[in-house]
């Protein structure tokens, strides 16, 4: 039973350390032309159920994460239903943006401009 907890927790953790506080839930996302089903980031997980999340795939006339990878420097696509119809997540590429395209900054030097060091620049 100790086990099970643990491997929740860290799949929980693993899961959820890229995503704002309070923004993780249930839900479904496509990938791949499929429906997927799990907890994750609830801007990637937009449907809240498997068969709302068959009814969009229904709708979809092509995956631009199969059909031409719109993400750089081996980051992840994912689509979604939202323009631009994906987001790459570039968490351990050593990039950040929307494509994966700008690299990370050297740890320690705080801010980029007005921004904060990105999230998918924290290696731990």
């Amino acid at each position: 039973m100790f086990f099970k907890i643990c491997v929740l927790l860290f799949i929980y953790f693993e899961t959820c350390k890229s995503c704002e506080t309070g923004q993780t839930k249930q839900g479904c996302l496509i990938r791949n032309l499929m429906c997927a089903c799990g907890y994750g980031c609830a801007s990637d997980y937009r449907y809240d159920t498997y068969q709302e999340c068959q009814s969009a795939l229904k709708g979809k006339k092509k995956d631009i994460c199969k059909t031409s990878n719109p993400c750089l420097h081996n980051g992840t696509c994912i689509q979604i239903s939202q323009q631009p119809g994906y987001k790459c997540r570039c968490e351990g590429t050593g990039y950040f943006g929307l494509r994966c395209s700008k690299a990370c900054p050297v740890p320690g030097g705080g801010r980029i401009g007005s921004a904060v060091f990105p999230y998918e620049c924290i290696v731990i």
